[in-house]
């Protein structure tokens, strides 16, 4: 019988070339995988799922895809593969789908909305002439869009990407003078926007109509956010490009870069930008357009209203919400939008377990004693103080060390030298937490004297060095560092594997954006997820916001003592949200100095050295099932809903299981869900429990019976079938039957369990086999005793 292979290689492919798909600059993708496969955790281990893939992806241009094709075996009707061709167009953001047998081909054409059957496939010319057509693509239009992307054979742009470099373009080709793209955190927005200045740049766009290339302005608000896309992801335009800087302009490049500060205008002075002609520039690019540069408020407001006439291009990586709604107001909605959640889904960002760490402190709040003194002999005010005060009115010591106690206990547990940022309440705080890291690693710190360090504000110069190293990803050290505000954003540190909340981060924009900090993947460094340590309830809070958009995969419930050690380690057992009610807005910055130096208006600190803390809890956050809430779930509750959504009632599951290649696909469709029935017994305390009568108790709350019991039963009740074997078979299906009553359903691998005992006493593989009279019958026997083992 012909499979689907057969019919891409004996039917579509000749059908397609007929077509002229196969000339250049035409090309047919052939088995093209578009995502790279979540990742999944299996019994602890990380692993990929199963991959997007489409049959083919017809392109009028490398860079310009135009329709996806999605075949069936050709005993079956074409639109049995319309579904699917639908769901990959609507992602792929194609105007043409296309599913077939070979012999019958159906279209669906989305310019138009019709759904009709045809006799061969529409020619390139034919496709790109409706597309033009119903996106109103002028020739001028039709030709800068088709311009080429920059080649870049180690890193081409995801099918995301693509999609956002030419809407991006075609939005601007058609005068719209104003465009968002949304992309989140890790998901590659400078390359993007790298690929939408070369394809008009290259292709000579001119919104003036002279003839020159565009003058481009990039802005962002940290040199660190201007200085890597310059020198790395840019480079390609070579001495095109100029960084505005030190109050020196230039006016003879194509590509610039400033950040705001170094242009705006304030009090003592007038913009730098003014030096620029109105209409000097074409085209602006705004990365992290949500950070103010929008705000009707803001100086930086003034640098875009001067380039009025250009066009402005805002990236961000934040949804619209309350507290960036000026950002889309001025933008509009964006052109594009691709989320973490989908960027994990993919496999393209890293999923990540999310360790709810809670100290005695935070879950009941703090009240000194009567006539408490701090360190420097003042009555600390007798009030209830709370997570939201700890480092910003009083400095509890004693909460600091705890928290590096367990950050260090944990490390040695995992692994001492996975790059982990520490975001503190300030610099002073993270001053005290690198100090408590760095006498807790001491052993470490003597043969790296940079192990832990601060990266804050105060460092200057010598912090930006120790945030290169740490972005290195061939340098051991630094590991940790300790930061209050200045990484959140525009680190870009592929192998972050501990992303640490020692604050309260009250801006959902902010915590995205820390979030942002460990999803990147680097499998070649063993760096498929990322663990977010929250000892402020932050994670919990903002996870339960239905704003957020990302996808955890696991959280930890831990309880530490005064000292930071682990004395209960749990997932949590039902659902449930953080003990403490933290108020989590937005929290002033107190960057220090001595208390008696604070400005009037801030609330003065205080310092207390004393008292004990203890880790009382730690809490493991899953989504629920339809990946919209963050709960806390028992093991055995999550495995018997997946169950349920894959099988509504346990007569349907035992058909399946029944079967061995369809019992194998649900164990696959488990694993993807996180599920490894192998050691499913193990971790829910069961591990003499059949993995079918597990999974039928957990889903269905079935009898559960052990594997003793049922290789008992098929003895008792099936001995016609062992009866009608002869003697030495007989022997094999008992020792397996054994085998399996004590091992479970991997004893029936053939022909791996043959090579063990008592199998292997009997002779070779070959010898085994002729007791059934070969291999064939000794393998239609096994898959019938597995059969009759799940009957009933």
């Amino acid at each position: 019988m012909d499979t689907e292979a057969d019919t891409c290689r004996k039917q579509v492919v000749p059908r397609l070339i007929e077509a002229g798909w196969d000339k250049p600059p035409c090309a047919i993708n052939e088995q093209r995988s578009f995502t790279d496969g979540r990742i999944v955790f299996v019994g602890g281990r990380a692993r990929r799922g199963r991959q997007k893939r489409a049959d083919f992806i017809l392109r009028y241009r490398p860079d310009f895809p135009l329709a996806v094709v999605e075949a069936k075996s050709k005993y079956r009707h074409a639109a049995d593969g319309l579904q699917q061709a639908k769901e990959y167009a609507e992602i792929l953001g194609l105007k043409f789908a296309y599913a077939t047998n070979g012999r019958e081909i159906v279209e669906v054409d989305y310019t138009t909305g019709v759904e009709r059957d045809l006799t061969s496939f529409p020619s390139p010319e034919e496709l790109w002439q409706r597309l033009s057509q119903a996106e109103q693509l002028d020739e001028a239009a039709k030709q800068h869009l088709l311009s080429p992307i920059f080649p870049d054979k180690d890193k081409p742009l995801r099918y995301y990407q693509e999609i956002a470099v030419n809407r991006t373009v075609q939005g601007i080709l058609q005068k719209r003078k104003r465009v968002l793209l949304t992309l989140c955190t890790g998901a590659g927005k400078t390359a993007v926007a790298f690929q939408i200045c070369w394809k008009l740049w290259n292709g000579g766009w001119n919104p003036k109509g002279k003839n020159r290339k565009p003058k481009i302005l990039f802005l962002a608000d940290r040199n660190v956010l201007v200085d890597d896309p310059k020198d790395k992801d840019f480079s390609a335009f070579g001495d095109a490009r100029f960084k505005i800087t030190g109050g020196e302009i230039s006016k003879g490049r194509d590509i610039y870069f400033a950040i705001y500060q170094a242009i705006a205008g304030d009090d003592s002075r007038d913009g730098l930008f003014r030096e620029y002609a109105r209409d000097f520039f074409d085209l602006i690019i705004v990365d992290e357009c949500h950070r103010g540069s929008a705000r009707d408020d803001s100086n930086w407001r003034a640098i875009l209203e001067w380039f009025e006439p250009a066009y402005q291009i805002g990236m961000t990586a934040t949804p619209r919400r309350e507290d960036n709604a000026d950002t889309y107001d001025y933008f509009g909605d964006p052109i594009y939008e691709y989320s973490l959640a989908q960027g994990i889904a993919d496999g393209f960002l890293a999923p990540y377990r999310v360790h709810r760490i809670i100290s005695d402190f935070d879950a009941a709040g703090w009240r000194p004693s009567q006539g408490e003194l701090d360190r420097y002999g003042r009555e600390i005010p007798d009030t209830q103080y709370g997570t939201r005060d700890f480092e910003r009115i009083v400095a509890l010591r004693a909460r600091t060390e705890a928290f590096a106690a367990h950050l260090t206990n944990f490390l040695k547990q995992t692994d001492r030298f996975a790059k982990t940022i520490v975001f503190c309440v300030n610099q002073e705080h993270a001053l005290e937490m690198r100090n408590a890291l760095a006498r807790l690693n001491a052993d470490l710190v003597k043969q790296y004297p940079d192990y832990a360090c601060r990266v804050t504000a105060d460092e200057g110069d010598i912090g930006s060095a120790h945030r290169a190293k740490f972005q290195d990803i061939e340098t051991a050290s630094p590991v940790i560092l300790t930061t209050s505000h200045l990484l959140t954003t525009g680190v870009d540190a592929p192998t972050c594997k501990n992303v640490v909340l020692a604050r309260v981060v009250g801006s959902m924009p902010e915590f995205k954006q820390i979030i942002g900090r460990g999803t990147r993947l680097r499998p070649d460094y063993g760096k498929l997820a990322f663990n977010i340590i929250d000892y402020t309830g932050t994670a919990t809070e903002k996870f339960a916001d239905h704003g957020f958009d990302g996808d955890p995969v696991r959280e930890r419930e831990q309880v530490i003592d005064d000292v930071g050690d682990v004395v209960d380690e749990t997932d949590v057992t039902e659902e449930t949200g953080s003990p403490c009610e933290t108020d989590t807005a937005e929290i002033d910055q107190f960057e220090g100095g001595l208390p008696d130096d604070t400005e009037p208006g801030l609330p003065r600190k205080f310092y207390y050295d004393g008292g004990s803390v203890e880790i009382i809890r730690q809490l493991v956050y899953e989504l629920d099932s339809e990946g919209k809430q963050l709960t806390c779930r028992q093991l055995t509750d999550y495995t018997g809903e997946k169950v349920r959504t894959l099988y509504p009632n346990a007569s349907e599951l035992r058909k399946d299981w029944l079967d061995p290649e369809r019992r194998a696909d649900i164990i696959e469709q488990l694993e993807e869900r996180g599920i490894d029935t192998a050691i499913l017994g193990e971790t829910v305390s069961k591990p003499d429990a059949d993995p079918f009568d597990l999974l039928c108790h957990l889903a269905y709350n079935a009898p559960l019976r052990t594997r003793r019991e049922r290789a008992e039963r098929l003895k008792r009740e099936e001995a016609e079938f062992f009866e009608t074997h002869g003697e030495g078979a007989r022997q094999v299906l008992d020792a397996l039957v054994e085998k399996y009553a004590e091992h479970g359903t991997a004893q029936f691998k053939l022909p791996d369990v043959l090579e063990i005992p008592p199998f292997n006493n009997w002779g070779n593989v070959v010898e085994i086999a002729a007791r059934f009279g070969g291999g064939k019958a000794m393998r239609e026997a096994v898959s019938e005793l597995q059969r009759r083992l799940y009957s009933a």
